[in-house]
């Protein structure tokens, strides 16, 4: 049974170019034919070779498995069967499993697309393992570390292999633009590296993390740099956790999950609108709400196609095109989005920057919604438009991200950060230190000042050698006279 059609396979190509043309994107319209696996024993996308020297991209045999029978031992990725995966396959078969269950049914809608990509780029289709380890195939996925997306890629990575981010977008959350971004940093990691495990390694931990671990341990195998203290304990499970999907996604009845009711896999259509389109009255002229529209086109992170470009490529349900041509492709002035909301200066002192912090904006989102700059000043009772719709709460779920509270942790360095640069400005410096304390478990800084009657900054930055690094631990020894 065929996934993709010719027509299919040739318009990833065209993704692939496109991504590489500096955005010069063509219209597609569709991702795949077929909703039901080639093989019901394996989750679909990944490979299916069923004997050694198989596959032109490597072959790998599962070794020290055989007792289990599996329907699968052949893989593109080498995975191993050692007391780190079992680890993972116990928990996905076990506590994990309902998480496991809810990963595969959305692999049916995006691994298909994701590992054609994937093979587009003459990579494993087993890599798609590596985001089912990251997102369990969610468009929305978000970390605390502000990873977005299936492929969970951080700001600075995302921008780095071609995603947009700004206000209006968010190119990690769109499952195929985010595939090609992955694929190509899959690539450039392994080119590093050429190790596959090392690669995954420092797709979570960063390649220059994975370096660092290389040189400190003088070794390339990963299972010998993992026994080491020097990984978060994150990345020592990533690679495990791959190895314990892809080994339980590719032998689903061996495991127990032969009955798993994969979603239909992602087939759409795309009219094209212009820049600065109204999304809810879209939603409506084709009799949709707006939250399904959006849900084609997770990307979109407003209520309108962004303001930067001419023109934007719109993904639909199948059958909602025809539809669009029909009632709306000729009158598309009709659809631009003109209901924003306003402010009105109250005072005679504010700038367009100052609007924007108010409503934790960024400054330039706000200038060129109004054609100004950032520092231009405002008239009282000059009104101000905001990229809110009107009726809209400033609090909906549109706008969650500019609400959301750091972690606590992150606070904390903050507030300590912000200690240390005081204490330089203010803190007198002991030149020559008599006395000492050592720190107990539990103290802070706060607490030691105290016990020692001296100042809080005088203290820090006395011990800058240790404060200015680091928090305290129990066994520094601070001066305190």
């Amino acid at each position: 049974m065929k996934l993709f059609s010719k027509a299919t396979s040739l318009l990833i190509v065209a993704l692939f170019i496109s991504s590489c043309a500096s955005k010069k994107q063509d219209p597609f319209q569709k991702i795949a034919e077929k909703s039901k696996p080639v093989d019901e024993h394996r989750i679909v996308g990944s490979s299916q070779i069923k004997e050694d020297k198989a596959h032109k991209k490597g072959t790998y045999f599962l070794y020290g498995a055989e007792h289990l029978n599996l329907e699968n031992n052949y893989f593109d990725f080498p995975v191993k069967y050692n007391d780190q995966v079992k680890y993972w396959i116990n928990y996905f078969t076990g506590r994990g499993r309902d998480h496991f269950i809810r990963y595969s049914r959305r692999a049916g809608r995006y691994a298909p697309v994701m590992a054609k990509i994937l093979e587009e780029f003459n990579l494993p289709k087993d890599l798609i393992f590596l985001a089912m380890a990251e997102s369990g195939f969610r468009n929305t996925a978000k970390s605390w570390a502000k990873a977005v997306g299936p492929w969970q890629f951080m700001p600075f990575t995302g921008r780095k292999f071609g995603l947009k981010i700004d206000w209006w977008v968010d190119e990690r959350r769109d499952p195929i633009k985010a595939s090609v971004a992955a694929a190509k940093y899959l690539k450039y990691l392994h080119n590093m590296f050429g190790r596959w495990e090392l690669a995954a390694a420092g797709y979570n931990a960063g390649e220059g993390k994975i370096r660092r671990a290389i040189r400190r341990y003088k070794t390339e195998n990963f299972w010998e740099i993992r026994k080491g203290r020097y990984l978060k304990r994150e990345t020592k499970n990533y690679v495990p956790k791959i190895m314990a999907l892809a080994i339980i996604g590719k032998n689903l009845k061996s495991f127990g999950f032969e009955d798993i009711q994969f979603q239909k896999t992602l087939d759409f259509e795309i009219v094209i609108v212009p820049g600065e389109t109204d999304l809810f009255k879209v939603a409506e002229a084709l009799e949709m709400e707006f939250e399904e529209l959006h849900k084609w086109n997770p990307e979109i992170m407003r209520w309108t196609t962004p303001r930067s470009v001419i023109s934007y490529q719109l993904k639909l349900p199948l059958g909602k095109k025809a539809k669009w041509e029909q009632c709306c492709a000729n009158r598309l002035a009709e659809y631009k989005a003109v209901d924003y909301q306003f402010y009105r200066i109250r005072g005679t002192k504010s700038t367009i920057k100052d609007v924007a912090r108010k409503f934790k904006i960024k400054g330039n989102v706000v200038a060129d919604l109004n054609g100004m700059k950032n520092w231009n000043r405002l008239r009282k009772n000059q009104r101000v438009l905001l990229p809110f719709r009107i009726g809209q709460n400033k609090r909906a779920p549109m706008y969650a991200d500019l609400y959301e509270k750091p972690r606590k942790s992150v606070v904390r360095k903050r507030k300590y950060r912000k200690q240390i640069a005081l204490a330089k400005r203010k803190g007198k410096l002991i030149s020559n230190p008599t006395s000492w304390y050592t720190v107990k478990r539990g103290d802070t800084l706060w607490e030691v000042a105290r016990k020692n009657k001296i100042s809080l900054y005088t203290l820090i930055r006395t011990n800058l050698n240790i404060i200015g690094k680091r928090m305290i631990r129990a066994g520094d020894r601070l001066a305190v006279r």
